[in-house]
């Protein structure tokens, strides 16, 4: 091997010695024309740019500038990075729903404002407490399809219910039972605040087992629950890893449900109406009135009710003559994400 390396490196030598020999002879014979050649001949061999480089020589280039603005006007919405970046102060589809100033008339931005497209005022219906009693669920999945309908997950035909209301086309929730203030009795496999969350966590996922098809779910009772702030916080964790909304019964004014789930990015919002405390046609015909009159006043509204047989007949009349009366009968889902635009929009207001 050694002797091999040896042949090759006297080899090599003697290529070298040879390539200067013939170099030399070229200038001493052909003197400035050789001269010229030797150029071209370095521009073959050597890779590109290397003469320019040992000669200092600068290629061409393109120049580029960029151009800020100053004073830079900057949000605490904006992207946080090395450089400067101006930045709006909140993202566009906020922008579509804010209110603004008109250009006055005469200058040239008055002549490419277009009026706002109209939002159409959006109504939620929920009933609620179904699975129980058979004529009281079948009444509730015939009615309109954009009715929402949350199912007790104990009864032994709630999944039965739930895939037949799913075929008739409406929104299914969970109607989860959580622990009250007091001694009601919130049903078997409620949610409490003396378990573990891992017990809880367990009661969740066999509550939603029995209801395959639930987007999300709403309180049963649970006063005491929604209060409890520790108590929630693995429950939310769980809904936002399976992207299932909360929307809060609102069964006690210390409920911390809300900001809660919007802060671990589970969608929520509360109910804004009951409408029948009282089993009258009056009341609930009474309480719908509120509902519209909120819808109009903050462009969604969630009435959650229950499959009464008086609730049940008013809502077959209200939900025929919704639409002309201005008001779109959605999911609850729908109108969740409604009044959390609305949350939204209202608290970057505040805060430009």
């Amino acid at each position: 091997m050694i002797r091999n390396f040896r042949r090759r490196a006297v080899a090599e030598q003697a290529v070298e010695a040879g390539f200067w020999l013939v170099l030399l002879l070229a200038f001493l014979l052909g003197g400035v024309r050789a001269g010229e050649g030797f150029v071209p001949l370095m521009q073959a061999v050597l890779p590109g740019g290397f003469s320019q480089a040992v000669a200092g020589v600068q290629a061409p280039g393109i120049e580029v500038r960029l151009v800020l603005r100053l004073p830079l006007v900057q949000s605490r919405f904006a992207p946080e990075v090395l450089t400067p970046v101006p930045a709006r102060g909140i993202p566009d589809w906020l922008n579509e729903r804010m209110p603004s100033a008109a250009p006055t008339a005469g200058t040239p931005a008055a002549a490419a404002v277009r009026p706002a497209p109209a939002i159409a005022t959006e109504i939620a219906i929920v009933i609620d407490d179904l699975g129980n009693d058979a004529p009281e669920t079948e009444a509730a999945v015939a009615l309109p399809g954009a009715v929402t309908l949350a199912f007790l997950p104990y009864p032994d035909a709630a999944p039965s219910f739930a895939h037949a209301a799913l075929r008739a086309g409406h929104q299914v929730m969970l109607h989860m039972p959580m622990e009250p203030q007091g001694t009601d009795d919130p049903g078997p496999m409620a949610l409490r605040t003396d378990l573990s969350a891992a017990a809880n966590l367990m009661r969740l996922d066999w509550a939603l087992a029995r209801l395959p098809g639930a987007t999300g779910i709403n309180n049963h009772m649970g006063s005491r629950f929604t209060a409890d702030r520790l108590a929630l916080v693995p429950v939310l964790e769980h809904l936002a890893a399976r992207h299932l909304f909360f929307l809060d019964s609102r069964t006690t004014a210390a409920t911390a449900v809300v900001p809660l789930a919007r802060a671990f990015g589970v969608a929520s919002a509360g109910r804004d109406v009951f409408l029948d405390d009282v089993e009258t046609r009056g009341y609930v015909q009474k309480q719908l009135a509120e509902t519209e009159r909120l819808a109009r006043q903050n462009g969604a509204a969630i009435a959650i009710g229950h499959p009464h047989d008086v609730t049940l007949a008013v809502l077959k009349t209200w939900c025929a003559e919704a639409s002309a009366h201005g008001f779109r009968l959605v999911p609850a889902s729908d109108a969740i994400r409604r009044k959390t635009e609305r949350a939204a929009t209202q608290f970057a207001l505040a805060h430009r």
